[in-house]
């Protein structure tokens, strides 16, 4: 029997077992410390590894132009369109200067870009495309050369040409 501070710890102690069993085949669980310290088996015998984490193939999924995401030559840009209900994520990289950047948006939202000159901007078309450069700043497309624009350029917007005066 034992005993702690004149109290009976035996009545009170946890058992894990089924109702009935033999107290030799029960586990007990004590709530009172001992001074008995668990012996440690591995250092006799040598304990194997733990297995291996094995990664599931093909998950997380991951989209075929996003596994080289450490390549440098990839520049995505958001481009939003006023009054479309979506927006498109280029690659700048791919186009060579502002005539081939234009016809891939004309073709991508199905609209046209009018004669662009510096003085007057884009003239004859209902919209006209911006940039938003490094500071902040939206500037019209083919204010800078293409050079400094592609490497600047953070997002694209074709905004609604009476809009755009306004904003610039």
């Amino acid at each position: 029997m034992e005993v702690t501070n004149g109290l009976n710890l035996k009545d009170t102690e946890l058992r894990l077992g089924l109702p009935g069993a033999q107290e030799e085949q029960q586990l007990e669980v004590s709530c009172v410390r001992s001074n008995n310290k668990r012996k440690n088996n591995d250092s006799t015998e040598e304990s194997a590894p733990p297995p291996a984490k094995t990664q599931i193939v093909g998950w997380p999924p991951v989209r075929s132009n996003r596994k080289n995401n450490n390549n440098k030559n990839v520049s995505y840009v958001k481009v939003s369109m006023d009054g479309a209900p979506y927006l498109r994520k280029i690659d700048l990289k791919m186009y060579k200067n502002y005539p081939e950047l234009l016809k891939a948006l004309e073709n991508m939202f199905k609209f046209t870009v009018g004669e662009y000159s510096e003085r007057e901007g884009y003239k004859g078309s209902g919209f006209v495309p911006t940039y938003e450069d490094k500071d902040g700043d939206w500037m019209l497309v083919g204010d800078v050369p293409w050079d400094m624009f592609s490497s600047s350029c953070q997002k694209l917007r074709i905004m609604k040409g009476s809009e755009a005066p306004t904003a610039l």
